[in-house]
């Protein structure tokens, strides 16, 4: 018995110890620059890192707009968001990225309700999905996590640069450096986990290649890793790898307030325009990951992106 104990004792002191370590280990965003008379759209913004990045740069006297897909979901953040940092100019869109027409209907609100649009942070996504074609005859995680955040991105795109400087941040993850994404595979379904790190190395590579074609501008692009997060992301995981992950997450996933101090800081920190393009991690510029250092594979991935989304790439860039 006095065995188990001192076994127990011990597994409990190194979990506190290991989580103590990670939390101290999160690096935050210090920057109280202050946004009042600036414009920020969020994504997935009602829970999650995509709230927490809200509720801060509310906090800083923004208008903030909560890009949300569910409305009952949208009224309490904003609510909750409002409540919580007494600015009264947070509202919300809806937004489904599911759909292209719904994507097309939100940024047509935008555009004829908004004067300027600062900082864009596309951070809206799911997790591991079974294979699924949309209504647009894409494969639905792909969509969701990639097609439909760079179509956003390209219809906002006059008014971001009509408000330059502005800001784009795409959230990607880690896991895109075990990517295999090809021309050939884009919008085809290589299996659950293949499928998501394919997303995120096409939100990197999305990422470079239009802060490459926008260089002349004052419209800055960002990716980010938020880190590892204990969010709704993964809800659909059920039955004993839900067990395993619910212990996973609390020793080593950060919470969502942790999570988002990346986001903020590629958002608001001065100076970082000349790191146009670039991919940051805890707050700091990262080399890039090997999966995504190969300029033809941008270079085809941008192209059959901009096919695939029926996008007349010369015009958008061109207009402002």
């Amino acid at each position: 018995m006095a065995l188990i104990l001192i076994s127990v004792s011990f597994l409990a002191i190194a979990f506190v110890s290991l989580k103590l370590y990670l939390t101290l280990k999160c690096k935050w965003c210090m920057s109280k620059i202050c946004l009042v008379g600036k414009t920020v759209i969020i994504t997935g913004a009602n829970s999650g890192i995509g709230y927490e990045a809200a509720l801060e740069i509310a906090k800083r006297g923004a208008r903030v707009i909560l890009a949300c897909r569910n409305e009952d979901k949208a009224v309490q953040a904003r609510d909750s968001i409002i409540r919580e940092t007494g600015n009264s100019n947070v509202t919300f869109g809806l937004i489904d990225f599911s759909s292209l027409e719904s994507i097309r209907q939100f940024a047509k609100q935008i555009l004829a309700n908004e004067k300027r649009l600062d900082i864009l942070i596309n951070n809206a996504g799911v997790g591991f999905l079974r294979d699924k074609m949309t209504v647009d005859g894409l494969q639905v995680l792909m969509q969701v996590n990639y097609f439909g955040p760079v179509l956003l991105t390209m219809l906002l795109l006059d008014l971001l640069k009509k408000s330059a400087p502005s800001r784009i941040i795409n959230v990607s993850s880690l896991l895109a450096k075990k990517a295999n994404l090809t021309v050939e595979n884009l919008n085809k379904y290589p299996g659950k986990i293949k499928n998501y790190n394919n997303s995120k190395l096409g939100n990197i590579l999305f990422t470079m290649k239009l802060a490459e074609l926008l260089k002349n501008s004052d419209v800055s692009l960002f990716s980010v890793h938020p880190g590892v997060i204990d969010t709704n992301i993964f809800r659909k995981i059920q039955g004993f790898r839900k067990i395993i992950l619910d212990f996973v997450k609390t020793v080593y996933f950060k919470t969502p307030e942790e999570g988002a101090q990346t986001i903020l800081f590629t958002a608001l920190e001065p100076g970082l325009e000349i790191y146009t393009g670039g991919h940051f991690d805890e707050c700091a510029l990262r080399e890039t990951y090997e999966t995504a250092k190969d300029p033809i594979l941008m270079e085809s991935i941008w192209k059959k992106t901009m096919e695939l989304l029926n996008l007349e790439v010369d015009q958008l860039l061109s207009s402002s």
